[in-house]
């Protein structure tokens, strides 16, 4: 199916992935400061769905007030208490590091707060690996999930950092059934042009993945958007590749294009989001504070699959 054919009716794909997550059985995941109704909701809302067992970290008056105030039943809940929300961070984080729970999912604090605990080079969560987010989108006139990296986390990458990038959402894209995701390194043009750093950047990802260092995908770019997701824009613009037309993973040049990027798919194209991060030694189920439920949920599905392809891969 084109990709730029009007879609009229489809299964939404983070549908059959939350289907798919929920048939793996639940997992222990640390629910950070969930003290606001909606991220108790959510919480509550991703262990029906058979994804989490949620354990609470946080104030535990707090915690009690919010599900008091919505009439939400946290009784067969853990409650881990904290004094605050950076000490839910770190409690939360201490939780992983002994294997208590194998995904961390954020509540009602700031990402930064809870990533700096996640990357603290002596007590965190860190591997080899830069740590990364990819938003999962659903867009409705496009016919497959896209995967969109990243507009979270990494501010001006270099090249390296981008290897690292592209690797965790090819790993992602594993994860979720995709064998061989075809990722499109975006920029403002589709050459390379020494004045634009992102160019040349995508040139030398490309040649990266020729010598082994970025696997599991197939590379192009640099491509603008248009070529990115639609077939007919690469056409008339002459440019022949498999990924044109039909990226399964977006690479964003910063992360204020992916970020901004991001939310135009899904405030003015109508597309369903979820975000996970990549990199550390778990899933972490990583939306704005902005985000309902649903996108709350869907980032838990995206952490089930993810703890369930990591556990599969081990000796």
């Amino acid at each position: 199916m084109p990709a730029d054919a009007s879609i009229e009716s489809r299964q939404s794909p983070l549908d059959a992935l939350l289907k798919a997550a929920a048939m793996l059985g639940p997992i222990p995941a640390a629910v950070v400061h969930p003290c606001d109704t909606l991220s108790l909701q959510a919480a509550l809302e991703a262990a029906r769905s058979g994804l989490i067992q949620p354990i609470l970290v946080g104030s535990r008056a707090r915690i009690l007030r919010a599900a008091e105030s919505a009439a939400l039943d946290i009784r067969n809940c853990r409650i881990e208490d904290t004094a605050h929300s950076h000490a839910a961070a770190t409690r939360a984080v201490e939780l992983a590091r002994a294997g208590e729970v194998a995904a961390l999912m954020k509540g009602a604090l700031h990402t930064d707060e809870l990533m700096a605990e996640v990357v603290d080079h002596e007590h965190g969560l860190r591997t080899e690996r830069r740590v990364s987010h990819v938003f999962a989108l659903d867009v409705p006139r496009y016919p497959k999930l896209l995967l969109l990296t990243d507009g979270a986390l990494n501010i001006t990458p270099d090249l390296l950092d981008k290897r690292d990038i592209i690797q965790n959402a090819i790993d992602l894209a594993h994860a979720i059934g995709i064998a061989l995701p075809q990722v499109a390194i975006l920029s403002a043009v589709e050459t390379v042009n020494p004045r634009i750093v992102s160019t040349i950047d995508a040139a030398a990802l490309c040649k990266m993945r020729d010598r082994g260092q970025i696997t599991g995908g197939i590379l192009e770019g640099p491509l603008a958007f248009d070529n990115a997701v639609s077939v007919t824009a690469a056409a008339i613009k002459g440019i022949e590749s498999p990924v044109a037309g039909h990226a399964d993973i977006l690479v964003a040049p910063d992360l204020m294009t992916g970020n901004m990027l991001a939310k135009q798919m899904v405030y003015l194209a109508g597309a369903s989001s979820a975000g996970i991060v990549l990199g550390a030694r778990v899933p972490i189920a990583l939306t704005s504070r902005a985000d309902e439920v649903r996108a709350r949920v869907m980032s838990c599905a995206l952490a089930r699959l993810l703890a369930h392809s990591a556990v599969t891969v081990l000796p």
